[in-house]
C-alpha cells in the first residue's frame, strides 16, 4: 500500500518522504524496518524515533522534525490504531451451523450467523444476524442479541440477559452470573437470596477474557453503549456503568455502583458498594473508593483522595523516618 493511499486513510499527511512509498505492514518503534510503518505518541519513546529503520513514523503535528518519512496526525493514537486495521486480516467464519451444536427449535438465529463446534443455543433465546459464536459458547434461554455478535469459545449469557449491536464478548466472559447476595439466617447460616433480574449490555460494548457481569437480585445491571470491559474485572450486581467508560484489567465493583460516562477505572481499582462516580472521573490503579467521586475528579489512594493531594502524602510517606528521629531528638530535651 502507498504512504500516499494510507495518510489519506489515517485523515494524515506525508512529510520528508515520497507519497510513492510503499508499506507492507506495520511494527513498533524499535523493531520496525524498511517497507513498514510505525508511531509515536508517548514521549518515553522519542529518542527511538529518532533511529527508527521504519520508512515511516506516524507522529503528531508538533512532533520535531525527523530524518525519516512522516505521517502527521491530530490524533496518532488514533491513527496507529487504524493503520493496523488496514494491514490485519482477521479470520473469516462463514455462516453455518457446526453438526456439533445444539440449537433449541424455539430459539432464533438471524441471517448468516456462525455456530462454532459444542455451541448451545437454549429456549426462546434471539440472536440478531450476523453472529459469530465459536466453540463451547452458551447462550441460555430467553437472552436476547442483537446483530452482529461475537462471542469467543467458552463465553457465556446467561438467561434473559439483553445484548445490543456489535457487542463483543471475550474469552470466558460471563454475562449473568449470579450476584452474591445473601442473609444470615436465626441459626447463623447463610441464606441464598434469588437473583431474579438481568444484565443488559448496549450496543458496541466489549467484555474481556474472564470477566464476570452479575445479574441483579431485582431489576438489571446495566454496562453502557460503547464501555470497554477489561480481563478479569467483576461488576456486581445492580451496577450502571456510563458510556464509553473504561473498566481497567481487575477492576472490582460492589454492588448498586453507580459509574458515569467516559470514566476510566485503572488497575485493580475498588469500589465498594452504593458508591456514584461522576463523569469523566479517572481512578489510578488500586485505588480505594468507598465514597462519591465528583464528575470530572481524578483520584488516587486508599481509601481514595485527590491525586495531586496523594502525590503529596506519598512524598511525605518516604520522609517519615527523618521526621520521626527529628521528634526522638526533640523528647529528648
Amino acid at each position: 500500500m502507498k504512504l500516499a493511499d494510507i495518510a489519506t486513510a489515517l485523515s494524515a499527511r506525508v512529510e520528508n518522504a515520497s507519497p510513492t512509498t510503499e508499506i507492507t505492514g506495520v511494527a513498533g518503534i524499535e523493531q520496525a524496518g524498511p517497507g513498514q510503518l510505525t508511531f509515536v505518541s508517548n514521549p518515553k519513546y522519542n529518542a527511538a524515533a529518532k533511529t527508527t529503520k521504519a520508512s515511516a513514523v506516524i507522529v503528531a503535528e508538533n512532533f520535531p522534525a525527523l530524518s525519516t518519512g512522516m505521517l502527521r496526525s491530530k490524533n496518532p493514537y488514533l491513527a496507529w490504531a487504524k493503520a493496523i486495521e488496514l494491514f490485519h486480516r482477521p479470520p473469516s467464519y462463514a455462516p453455518g451451523i457446526h453438526p456439533t451444536a445444539v440449537v433449541h427449535p424455539k430459539a432464533k438465529i438471524g441471517k448468516n450467523a456462525h455456530l462454532g463446534p459444542y455451541v448451545v443455543v437454549e429456549e426462546d433465546a434471539v440472536i440478531g444476524d450476523h453472529a459469530i459464536l465459536l466453540a463451547h459458547v452458551v447462550i441460555y434461554r430467553g437472552a436476547a442479541i442483537g446483530n452482529n455478535f461475537f462471542a469467543h469459545a467458552h463465553a457465556v449469557v446467561r438467561e434473559f440477559c439483553r445484548l445490543g449491536d456489535h457487542v463483543i464478548l471475550q474469552n470466558g466472559a460471563i454475562v449473568g452470573s449470579d450476584g452474591f447476595g445473601f442473609a444470615k439466617d436465626d441459626a447463623n447460616h447463610w441464606h441464598k437470596i434469588l437473583q431474579t433480574g438481568n444484565v443488559a449490555i448496549e450496543s458496541e460494548a466489549e467484555i474481556q477474557a474472564n470477566a464476570c457481569i452479575d445479574r441483579a437480585s431485582i431489576g438489571e445491571t446495566r454496562i453502557g453503549r460503547g464501555a470497554k470491559v477489561d480481563n478479569l474485572v467483576h461488576v456486581g450486581h445492580s451496577c450502571t456503568i456510563g458510556q464509553d467508560t473504561l473498566l481497567c484489567a481487575q477492576v472490582g465493583l460492589a454492588g448498586t455502583t453507580d459509574v458515569g460516562n467516559n470514566v476510566i477505572l485503572a488497575g485493580q481499582v475498588g469500589v465498594s458498594g452504593h458508591v456514584k462516580i461522576g463523569d469523566g472521573a479517572i481512578a489510578i490503579a488500586q485505588s480505594g473508593i468507598p465514597h462519591d467521586v465528583p464528575a470530572g475528579a481524578m483520584v488516587s489512594g486508599a481509601p481514595a483522595i485527590d491525586h495531586r493531594l496523594w502525590l503529596k502524602c506519598c512524598a511525605a510517606y518516604a520522609k517519615l523516618p527523618e521526621i520521626a528521629r527529628a521528634v526522638r531528638k526533640l523528647s529528648e530535651h
